[in-house]
């Protein structure tokens, strides 16, 4: 190597040369170094095969919403490996013009380039650090595609000859095709996006093979540095490197200059969300982690994943949940980190969005949390939270099982209930009063806590537990006073589709993400159908509970949700909030959909002092289902089931309403036969209602 070192030496002192001569030296160093530094003694034990050798890269595999888009990626690299012939020619020349524009004359190693590099470098004074340049094309794939063997981060000169010699072998195996090919799969475009298909896919929201020229050369422009260049972020440096590249192929005489002249009049425009149809980072987890579980590996790649999402919906439960939660943050008396300011994220509010089509058990939409990249903990698949008020109404039904009514009257009242711990529990309410005797109808509308507790001692704690689990509840309900309010926890996914039953009219789905998964083939590996609701409450007291959760939307705790959305769209929904204000939901019930909010703590802390259900998760409930029916308008209504008696009651009462009675206080009362007033059942021409209109 000590001649070699001269030879530097004395090329640094020279100030005039000759190309020839600087092509002489290229040459005579490359001999040199090749015999220094022989390739077969840098390979480790453990290698990615053969350094000259173009090996398979790792796949990604693909998620698609229901409408076709694509939602995400699942792999360890996002890369989708595509043949050269079925893109454009001009998006190899565009790489070609700007990266190696000798790549088909060279036999890997540009030797005019290596001159250039070195009278730019070594004659004009740089000394020191050997970096060099002019890597070709088949230089950067071997170091690129064997990183074990080639660090391209090592810029002595060793590594340098290293590559060369094992572009030479590569070229010596491989056509110019072959090679190009490997390379375009084989870039990372920033992002964590590899290959011109996903980089295409994410920033122009197409497939490689349909992108323009000026795409194109915007694409060729990133390897130089696809932080500087990126063109979702700074177009301005985009524009003005896609324009140098546009002009390069126009001189290698690649395109014409009239044509690289309109091309680059025309702007950088990249997709929105990164090429995705909708902001679905949790979803696309937990459709990994249900395939993991069906023993499909979509982590190894090269899987076309068919989903149940709602692009439209998912994008507009995102919107709610951000804004929403920003909102609380915003609101007087909340004195917690923001989520922009907490350092540890675990500190900042948090939230989750599920939406259920009821009849099927599909997934539209699920958020799990506000920023997968910075808290990627997937609340609504993994999390157990207490659903406090929320879960009264699996109370109710069980106690209309239980031969009472909506009408039946319940005092709420202070109790004082011994445990088996000898300690006393004795429910209180949000507002610190007890309003005594009232229906079951209005201590649901008004969350009177202690209402639900004496029912759910009435019926029985393991009953209670067992309506809960037969709806689809998997999670343990402990059989203590407390599980009438809400104090076991549950999973928010299971949870949300549990609450199917009151739209399906006892009818009990399983939450389905995912329709069909095909192999790297189009062979489906995976098929699964829409769920069928299963009965498992009766149809009139699934009914009446959800006409009971109605009337808490329209005129109880729930009203938030209920304005948001078009008065034509039936709404029946509960709200939740558990001690000290830790967690708070809404979940609703329309003709189309269940959906559920949760907002609270990954470390669980009081979110500010007053604030419940109705006046946090509700309103990012409307927010969304606001969204939605503005762009799917119906007019369907809620019909009640064969089997059914009516009456008109007084609502202060829980009578039959008289001629005393005054009209704001009139309403429509519904009961399973054996349950209604007294004076009902006298009446012997009295026969059960069915299909009675809501009024």
């Amino acid at each position: 190597m000590i001649h070699v070192a001269r030879a530097v030496e004395r090329a640094h002192y020279t100030t005039v040369m000759t190309s020839r001569s600087v092509l002489r030296l290229a040459r005579s160093l490359g001999a040199a170094l090749l015999v220094a530094a022989p390739l077969a003694a840098q390979a480790p034990e453990r290698s990615t095969g053969p350094v000259w050798q173009i090996v398979p890269q790792p796949q990604s595999s693909l998620v698609y919403a229901r409408d076709g888009s694509l939602i995400g990626e699942i792999g360890r690299e996002s890369r989708t490996s595509v043949s050269i012939r079925t893109l454009p020619r001009y998006l190899g020349q565009a790489f070609v013009a700007v990266e190696d524009q000798r790549f088909y004359q060279h036999d890997g190693v540009d030797l005019i380039g290596v001159a250039g590099a070195i009278k730019g470098k070594i004659l004009e004074g740089i000394t020191g650090d050997h970096r060099g340049g002019a890597s070709t094309i088949t230089q950067q794939l071997v170091g690129n595609m064997h990183p074990d063997q080639i660090d391209r981060r090592d810029l002595g000169l060793g590594r340098k000859l290293r590559e060369q010699q094992a572009a030479r072998e590569m070229e010596r195996h491989y056509s110019k095709e072959q090679i190009l090919e490997a390379y375009l799969n084989q870039i990372n475009f920033g992002h964590g996006w590899y290959g011109v298909e996903s980089a295409s896919r994410h920033y122009f929201g197409k497939s490689a093979s349909k992108v323009t020229l000026a795409e194109a050369a915007t694409l060729a422009a990133l390897p130089k540095s696809p932080v500087g260049y990126d063109p979702s972020r700074h177009a301005d440096r985009a524009k003005a490197r896609r324009d140098l590249i546009l002009g390069l192929m126009a001189e290698q005489g690649m395109i014409s200059r009239a044509l690289a002249e309109r091309t680059k009049r025309e702007p950088v425009v990249t997709a929105p969300d990164g090429g995705l149809g909708a902001p679905a980072p949790y979803f696309v987890d937990a459709v990994r982690q249900e395939m993991e579980r069906a023993g499909i590996d979509v982590l190894a790649g090269g899987y076309r994943v068919h989903t149940t999402l709602d692009p439209a919906l998912q994008s507009d439960a995102v919107d709610a949940l951000v804004r929403g939660t920003l909102a609380v943050e915003q609101r007087r008396g909340y004195a917690h980190p923001t989520f922009a300011a907490a350092k540890d994220k675990r500190d900042a509010l948090e939230g989750m969005v599920v939406a259920i089509e009821p009849q099927t058990g599909d997934v539209r939409a699920l958020v799990g949390g506000r920023d997968h990249a910075l808290a990627p903990f997937n609340r609504a698949t993994l999390a157990l939270r207490q659903p406090g008020s929320s879960f009264k109404p699996f109370v109710y039904a069980k106690a209309l099982e239980d031969s009472l009514s909506a009408a039946s009257i319940v005092s709420d009242s202070l109790l004082a209930i011994r445990l088996d711990n000898g300690r006393v529990y004795s429910p209180d309410n949000a507002d610190g009063r007890y309003l005594g005797p009232m229906t079951m109808r209005e201590a649901l509308v008004h969350s009177r806590n202690p209402v639900a507790v004496q029912l759910a001692l009435r019926v029985g704690l393991d009953s209670v537990a067992a309506i809960a689990h037969r709806a689809g509840i998997a999670s343990p309900i402990a059989e203590v006073p407390a599980s009438a309010l809400g104090a076991s926890g549950v999973r928010p996914l299971d949870y949300v589709a549990a609450y199917g039953v009151w739209a399906n009219l006892g009818g009990s789905v399983e939450p389905r993400l995912v329709t069909r998964v095909d192999d790297a083939s189009g062979k489906a590996v995976f098929q699964r159908g829409p769920s069928v609701p299963q009965s498992v409450i009766d149809p009139r007291v699934a009914f009446i509970v959800r006409d009971m959760m109605r009337d808490a939307a329209e005129r109880g705790t729930g009203i938030a949700a209920r304005r948001a959305v078009p008065s034509s769209v039936p709404v029946a929904g509960k709200t939740g909030t558990t001690n000290d204000n830790v967690d708070v939901w809404f979940m609703g019930v329309t003709p189309d959909l269940v959906a559920g909010v949760w907002l609270g703590f990954d470390r669980p802390a009081s979110i500010a002092p007053g604030v419940a259900g109705g006046s946090l998760a509700a309103p990012i409930w409307g927010a969304m289902m606001g969204k939605y029916y503005a762009a799917h308008p119906t007019s369907t209504a809620w019909v009640p089931p064969e089997g059914l008696v009516t009456a008109e009651l007084d609502r202060a009462t829980g009578q039959i309403a008289d001629a005393g009675t005054p009209a704001e206080r009139r309403y429509t009362e519904y009961f399973i036969p054996g349950t209604e007033p007294e004076p009902l059942r006298s009446i012997p021409w009295r026969l059960p209602v069915f299909g009675a209109m809501m009024p």
